[in-house]
C-alpha cells in the first residue's frame, strides 16, 4: 500500500496546503503497528505539495524513498532511500526558514539523521515517547482527524513554495499580476477620462448654442479650438516623454487637462474667446497624453504583447466616448450643461492619486517587478537608454515615417468629424433629441472598443503564426481604412434612422482595426524614438481634427452632409494606397 500525508488546515492527509495560516503542534512522531502517529512543527506551506513514499509501508519498511511531488507530479527532492523499521520524521516550514526531513533506521534508543538532496538536517540522540497517534487511511485503517491549531499570520494570506530545499514566498495573486499590465491598465484609464473630458462639448453644444445663439460656423470654431493646443504639444510631448519618461509627462497631461475641464463652464460665461483659449489649453494637456502612452508602452510591453496592449488602451478611448455620450445627456437634463465639465474633471485627481503610486517610466525603475517578468519585458523588449539626442534628418528622410504621416492624416479626418458632429448629426438629421443623439452615439464607439481588442488578439496571433509584421500591419490597416469608406458611402443611400445608426456603428468597428495597424507601427520602425514619431503622426491627425472639423461647419453651411462624408472617404482611400506601398514592419530608427 503506498503511503502519502496530507496536512491542511481541516486534516492531515496527503498535501499540505495553507492559507495564510501557521499551523504547530508540539508533540512527536514515531511509527506504530498499524498506524503512523506523531505530531510536527510546521508553519505555511505550498498549496498542494506532497510528502510520500513510494514503498509499501508494513510493519517492515524496505527499499523505502521519501520525497517531495507536486500535484502535477513533478519531482523535488529525494530523501532517503535506507531501509527501515521505524521511521521519525519532522518537517519545519517558515516564511524564511529551509525545509528538514529525516529518515533512517531507528533501533531502541537512538536515531541516525542523514542529510537527502541539500536540505538541512538537525541530530536527535533520543526519540520522545509518543504522546499522539495520527492515523493513516488504508485498506484496513480508518482516518482519525489530527487537531491542529491554526495560528494568524503576520502577513495575511502570504504562501511559500518549497523549491530544492528553500521556501519562497508567493505573495498574494493581486501582487502576483504583472506590473506591465498595470501600467496598461492605468494608460487605459487615462484614455477612459481624456475621452470622456474631449466629447461632453459635444453633447453639451447644443444646450450652450441655444443659450449663447451660436450659429453652425461659430459651433465649428469652439470644436476646432480644442486642437488649436493639442496640435501644439505633439511632438513636444513625444521629446518630453523620450527624454523625461512618461509617468511625468502623462501625469502633467491628465492633471492639466481635468483643470482646464472643470474651468470650461466659467469661460464660457466670459465669453466667447475666453472659451476658445480655455479649449485650447485643454488640448494642451490630452496632446502629451499618446506620445507619453506610447513611450511607456515601448519600454513596458514585450514585442508578442504591443498590438494588444495598444488595442486595450486605444479602447479606452473609445468606452471614454460611449461614458462620455451616455452620462452627458443625463446629468445636462438633471443639473444643467455645467454639471458635465465639473463632474468629469474632477475623476482626474482619484486617477493622478494613483498614477502617483503605481506608476514607474520604466521596468528598470520599479523596484516592485518580479525577476522572470523584468527578463521578459527587457529581452522581448526594445533597448532602454535613455534619448539624448533627436535625429530629425534620418527620422525624416524615412519613407516609411512619411507613410505614417500621411496616413494618419486621412485616418483622422475621417474619426474626427464623427468624434465632434456625430450627436449633431443624429439631432439635425435624424431628428433624435438631446438623449437619443446621445445615447444612439453610444453604439459606435462601444463597438470600436470590442473591435479594437478583437482586432489586436488577431494581430498579435497572426505575428506569433510566423507572418510578418510587415504584412500584419498592412492587412490591419487597410481594413481601417476600407472599412468605413465602404459603410460612409452606404449613409445616403439609408432610409431610417435605425440603418444609419448600424452603418455609424460598422464604420467605426472597422475603423478600430487601426489600432493593430498604424497605431503600433511607431514602435516597430523606431522604437527609441516612438515618442517622437507619434508625436510627428499624430500632428498631422490633428491637422486633420483642425481643418476637418473646422470645414464641415463650413460645408453644411452651404452643402450637406453627403458631401462630408465623400471628403472622408476619397481621404480613406488615399490613405490605403500610401499605406500599402511605403509602409513597413521592419525597424528602421534605431
Amino acid at each position: 500500500m503506498a503511503m502519502s500525508g496530507l496536512v491542511s488546515n481541516r486534516n492531515f492527509a496527503t498535501s499540505f496546503i495553507a492559507s495564510g495560516n501557521v499551523y504547530r503542534s508540539g508533540k512527536d512522531l514515531s511509527l506504530q503497528r498499524g498506524g503512523i502517529s506523531g505530531v510536527s512543527h510546521f508553519s505555511r506551506c505550498q498549496p498542494r505539495m506532497h510528502f510520500q513514499t513510494n514503498s509499501p509501508l508494513e510493519e517492515t519498511v524496505s527499499g523505502q524513498t521519501l520525497s517531495f511531488c507536486s500535484e502535477a507530479g513533478e519531482h523535488c527532492s529525494s530523501v532517503s532511500r535506507q531501509s527501515a523499521r521505524r521511521m521519525n520524521f519532522k518537517l519545519k516550514a517558515g516564511r524564511r526558514s529551509q525545509s528538514y526531513i529525516s529518515s533512517a533506521p531507528y533501533g531502541r534508543g537512538n536515531i541516525e539523521q542523514r542529510a537527502a538532496c541539500g536540505l538541512g538536517l538537525s541530530k536527535r540522540n533520543h526519540i520522545k515517547e509518543n504522546k499522539i497517534r495520527v492515523f493513516y487511511k488504508s485498506e484496513e485503517y480508518d482516518i482519525t482527524e489530527a487537531n491542529m491549531d491554526s495560528l494568524p499570520s503576520a502577513e495575511g494570506t502570504g504562501e511559500a513554495i518549497l523549491l530544492g530545499g528553500n521556501l519562497q514566498q508567493v505573495s498574494p495573486w493581486w501582487q502576483q499580476f504583472p506590473k506591465r499590465w498595470v501600467i496598461v491598465l492605468l494608460c487605459f484609464a487615462a484614455f477612459l477620462l481624456c475621452n470622456m473630458d474631449r466629447v461632453n462639448m459635444s453633447i453639451a453644444i447644443l444646450p450652450m448654442s441655444q443659450e449663447f445663439n451660436w450659429n453652425s460656423a461659430t459651433v465649428g470654431l469652439i470644436q476646432s479650438s480644442f486642437f488649436w493646443g493639442y496640435l501644439l504639444t505633439q511632438i513636444l510631448g513625444g521629446i518630453w516623454a523620450d527624454k523625461l519618461g512618461g509617468k511625468l509627462v502623462l501625469g502633467f497631461g491628465v492633471v492639466w487637462w481635468s483643470i482646464a475641464t472643470i474651468l470650461t463652464p466659467i469661460a464660457a460665461r466670459l465669453g466667447l474667446p475666453f472659451l476658445l483659449v480655455m479649449r485650447a489649453f485643454m488640448g494642451i494637456g490630452e496632446g502629451v497624453a499618446m506620445p507619453a502612452m506610447n513611450n511607456l508602452l515601448s519600454k513596458w510591453i514585450p514585442v508578442s504583447e504591443r498590438s494588444r496592449s495598444l488595442a486595450f488602451v486605444y479602447s479606452g478611448m473609445y468606452l471614454g466616448s460611449v461614458t462620455g455620450l451616455a452620462f452627458s445627456p443625463i446629468l445636462i437634463q438633471k443639473f444643467g450643461w455645467p454639471s458635465v465639465f465639473y463632474s468629469f474633471g474632477s475623476l482626474g485627481s482619484i486617477w493622478f492619486a494613483l498614477w502617483l503610486k503605481k506608476a514607474y517610466s520604466s521596468p528598470t525603475e520599479d523596484p516592485d517587478v518580479a525577476p522572470e517578468e523584468k527578463r521578459l519585458i527587457l529581452g522581448g523588449s526594445i533597448s532602454k537608454e535613455a534619448v539624448t539626442v533627436i535625429p530629425w534628418k534620418l527620422i525624416l528622410s524615412k519613407p516609411p515615417v512619411w507613410a505614417l504621416i500621411i496616413s494618419h492624416f486621412c485616418h483622422n479626418w475621417g474619426t474626427f468629424i464623427l468624434l465632434t458632429w456625430m450627436p449633431t448629426y443624429y439631432n439635425q438629421v435624424l431628428k433624435f433629441n438631446l438623449t437619443e443623439s446621445g445615447l444612439l452615439c453610444v453604439l459606435p464607439w462601444l463597438t470600436m472598443a470590442v473591435f479594437a481588442n478583437i482586432g489586436g488578439w488577431i494581430a498579435d496571433t497572426l505575428v506569433s503564426k510566423g507572418l510578418s509584421i510587415t504584412n500584419v500591419r498592412k492587412i490591419m490597416q487597410t481594413i481601417g481604412f476600407l472599412g468605413p469608406a465602404i459603410f460612409l458611402t452606404q449613409l445616403s443611400h439609408v432610409r431610417t434612422p435605425a440603418l444609419a445608426v448600424l452603418c455609424m456603428a460598422c464604420s467605426q468597428g472597422s475603423d478600430a482595426f487601426s489600432q493593430s495597424g498604424l497605431y503600433s507601427n511607431h514602435q516597430d520602425i523606431g522604437p527609441r524614438y516612438a515618442g517622437v514619431l507619434l508625436g510627428l503622426s499624430n500632428t498631422a491627425g490633428v491637422l486633420a481634427g483642425v481643418f476637418g472639423t473646422a470645414a464641415t461647419g463650413f460645408i453644411l453651411q452651404r452643402g450637406s452632409w453627403n458631401d462630408v462624408f465623400k471628403v472622408a472617404v476619397v481621404l480613406y482611400i488615399i490613405g490605403t494606397l500610401v499605406w500599402n506601398i511605403f509602409s513597413t514592419g521592419e525597424k528602421v530608427l534605431d
